[in-house]
């Protein structure tokens, strides 16, 4: 899905080496209770209303998950790059996975989201 892609290239930026000290800054937006749409993704961008409805559809279990892994991403000492990947899927799933930090290699965790293409129609609707 094209949006899906466009806008998780922004959000990896977002969460890489170029703007992580940044985003961190602002952790508290990711905090527990937050709607993390608006703080992932900026609202004069012409993509942002298809990923804020994309959100709004997202069921809460999996909003929450996406989270807590950004802000606990954000709230460790520096800062963990965190990359997101889009795939398609029957239902809403979320896979994350983490390295860790080594003696010569900074970590990251991964985000992996699967959902169906927002325009498709789920049978149950």
């Amino acid at each position: 899905m094209p949006v899906m892609q466009t806008m998780l290239h922004e959000l990896n930026h977002k969460f890489g080496r170029g703007q992580i000290n940044e985003t961190a800054g602002k952790k508290d937006l990711y905090a527990p209770g937050q709607q993390i749409v608006g703080a992932l993704i900026a609202g004069g961008t012409p993509l942002a209303p298809a990923f804020k409805d994309y959100f709004a559809q997202m069921p809460g279990a999996i909003h929450e998950t996406l989270r807590s892994v950004i802000h606990h991403a954000l709230s460790t000492t520096p800062p963990t790059h965190v990359t997101f990947a889009w795939a398609p899927g029957y239902d809403y799933e979320v896979t994350v996975w983490q390295a860790p930090d080594t003696k010569t290699t900074k970590g990251g965790v991964t985000v992996l989201i699967k959902s169906r293409y927002p325009d498709d129609k789920h049978p149950l609707s």
